[in-house]
């Protein structure tokens, strides 16, 4: 792989952006984007509902805090999501306002960067998803790369170091105002419970531009891997090292802990990180485990579809059968769609059954007389809309 040298970086820069920033098309189109992804407001309490009423006014006045270099992004409010092992994910929601501003830089600047981007990064890019990333695993695997190390950076999103960050910017951006645009999102802060705390590193997860700046500054880990002979896949921080020899995979490894540490500021997560023969035990990647031969949803990613299948169909609630059904049904589809390339015939037919017996269940226990055992055909509950997700395999 070709090194970066100040010369390359100079030849390529983009020294002249604020023209498309400043113009009221630009943040229209955003604005576009941000209304259709709809989402809640930040710590203003405005929604996008709210924006709307007011959108020419809202927009004009952007324009113009943008113009005169008063804008200042808000700090993001801080919610929280639950993650499988049973601790909370943070995110930081922007304000209405900030999100159009922040797609607008975004929409100015991931063409730009993609030009850099390597093809082993599948995350959160355009033309790029999961699936691909699995397809092309299973090759590595297949063509004799059985020694993976398997790898999770340590709360990545919370550890981004910013001057780090504004230097990898800076290799293809030279325009003080979209440089300072930058700084200023990152430095935003962060609201909780009313009160305010300085953001010294770190990009929210939440914002619309912090999965391209996430992939600005983990490029400079794919190509530093690249330069040592490594093949390596990643998708976010999610990451991949194939190699052929154990040894190999464990020089990957210390390599990878070098350059993530030395350089980025970052280290990987004890609990997450791991050398496997893929070939013989599988790995997991992306919510998939395979290695190969077959590919299946991992066990998480099973539990967490039943649990949420279960809240849907919990007995006491003041929901009818056809309601639940209703809710449950994209659910299904959306799970099922995911993961319905892979050997997964079995799977989804045990899923199905269960399904049937969680709704047999509730309507059991709506109706007013008990009963010893209560049948429910599946035709029954396919008029009412019910999804199969062994419909869904391609056939």
């Amino acid at each position: 792989m070709k090194r970066w040298n100040e010369k390359y970086h100079d030849k390529y820069k983009r020294y002249s952006l604020s023209g498309q920033l400043l113009d009221l098309r630009n943040l229209n189109m955003a604005w576009a984007k941000v209304r259709m992804n709809w989402g809640a407001g930040g710590v203003d309490g405005e929604s996008i509902a709210s924006f709307e009423e007011h959108l020419e006014e809202n927009l004009t006045e952007t324009l113009r805090l943008l113009r005169e270099k008063h804008y200042q992004p808000q700090p993001v409010r801080r919610v929280y999501i639950p993650k499988s092992d049973g601790r909370r994910r943070p995110l930081g929601i922007p304000t209405i306002r900030d999100r159009v501003v922040q797609q607008t830089l975004k929409d100015l600047l991931e063409p730009i960067f993609e030009e850099i981007f390597l093809p082993n990064s599948h995350g959160y890019r355009a033309g790029k998803n999961a699936h691909q990333a699995i397809i092309k695993a299973e090759a590595y695997l297949n063509k004799g790369y059985g020694w993976v190390v398997d790898a999770d950076i340590k709360s990545f999103f919370d550890h981004v170091d910013h001057d780090i960050l504004m230097d990898l910017v800076r290799e293809k951006i030279a325009d003080g105002r979209i440089l300072d645009l930058v700084e200023a999102i990152l430095k935003a802060g962060v609201m909780e419970d009313g009160e305010f705390t300085e953001t010294m590193e770190g990009t929210p997860q939440g914002g619309v531009i912090s999965p391209l700046l996430a992939n600005i500054y983990l490029n400079h880990f794919d190509r530093r891997m690249g330069e040592k002979g490594f093949l390596l896949l990643r998708y976010a921080d999610d990451i991949l090292v194939f190699c052929k020899e154990e040894w190999e995979a464990k020089k990957a490894l210390e390599t990878a802990q070098r350059i993530l540490g030395k350089e980025l500021k970052l280290e990987l997560s004890p609990e997450k990180t791991r050398i496997v023969n893929a070939r013989t035990y599988g790995v997991e990647f992306v919510g998939f485990k395979f290695n190969g031969k077959w590919r299946r949803p991992k066990d998480k990613s099973i539990e967490r579809f039943k649990d949420e299948i279960r809240y849907q169909t919990r007995r006491q609630q003041p929901r009818n059968l056809q309601m639940v059904i209703r809710k449950i049904s994209p659910i299904i589809r959306g799970w099922g769609n995911y993961y319905r390339g892979g050997t997964v015939k079995d799977r989804f037919e045990h899923l199905d059954g269960w399904i049937r017996m969680r709704l047999r269940c509730f309507k059991a226990k709506k109706r007013s007389k008990p009963v010893i055992k209560y049948t429910l055909p599946w035709y029954e509950l396919k008029q009412m809309g019910l999804v199969s997700l062994v419909s869904l395999i391609p056939r």
